[in-house]
């Protein structure tokens, strides 16, 4: 093989290990863009207490904007009491079911639930590569399952509805849609969730406290954290190997010139 060939197999080695390195950290930053709408709890979410949850809605499309979020809560296990917290910039409005079994809560017959929650766009939406988060207060929460279905329909501006509401089967993959699922903890002692800041109940409600809070502002920020660890691994080794491969095909070359 001649010189100017070696010099352009060379070429093409250190181009593909470069490319590689640069595709595999592409794909890995692109991971987050593939979100769903999902439901996260603020602190816990004990089963037979109250707790608040977000529903985190972010906008999957380049081209349109989500103007409208309806959450079907589930009426195989009806809550009680079911509070939106107001979002600037959009309109609530919750629906009630009666119910087929009434609900004893705090000694009180309860004959209707609420079945839906509809946000609609007033003034606000969600644009390409943003997302919103909207609180819900919820009790008591049932104390004979450990997990909660909420379906939801996402509105883009376009006219298009995303309908998540597929239910993963344990063990099964992902489905494409996938309905928000709420996971229950175990049941606190008191039966009423985390006691709030000042020791109380929080107002049976689940409020947020303090150390609700900045639990959650920790997590967040050691979950970054661990990703930008994991990328910047990732692309060290990648860089690493690049390094290691064009240093072997450079002492090639240098034999191959001393002998020739």
């Amino acid at each position: 093989m001649g010189g100017a060939a070696r010099r352009r197999s060379f070429r093409t080695v250190r181009v593909t290990a470069l490319a590689a390195g640069v595709g595999a950290a592409s794909l890995l930053l692109a991971g987050p863009a593939f979100a769903h709408v999902g439901v996260e709890p603020r602190g816990d979410a004990a089963r037979g207490g109250y707790a608040t949850v977000d529903v985190k809605v972010p906008n999957e499309r380049d081209n349109a904007s989500t103007v409208k979020l309806e959450i079907v809560l589930p009426t195989e296990h009806p809550l009680a009491s079911v509070q939106p917290q107001p979002v600037p910039g959009w309109k609530v409005e919750v629906t009630k079911s009666k119910l087929a079994k009434p609900l004893t809560v705090h000694g009180k017959q309860i004959t209707e639930a609420v079945s839906k929650v509809t946000w609609t766009a007033d003034g606000s939406k969600i644009g390409p590569g943003q997302f919103q988060q909207f609180p819900l207060s919820l009790g008591r929460l049932p104390e004979n399952t450990d997990q909660l279905v909420f379906k939801a329909l996402q509105t883009y501006d376009n006219k298009e509805v995303v309908r998540w509401i597929e239910v993963a089967e344990k063990g099964g993959p992902e489905p494409e849609a996938p309905a928000p699922v709420l996971t229950l903890s175990a049941p606190e002692s008191d039966g009423h969730g985390a006691p709030a800041a000042d020791g109380s109940a929080g107002d049976h409600h689940g409020g947020t406290d303090g150390k609700s809070a900045s639990a959650s502002a920790d997590g967040g920020e050691d979950g970054s954290t661990d990703t930008v660890a994991r990328v910047l691994g990732v692309v060290g080794i990648l860089v690493g190997a690049a390094g290691v491969a064009f240093g072997v095909l450079a002492g090639r070359r240098r034999d191959s010139g001393v002998t020739s």
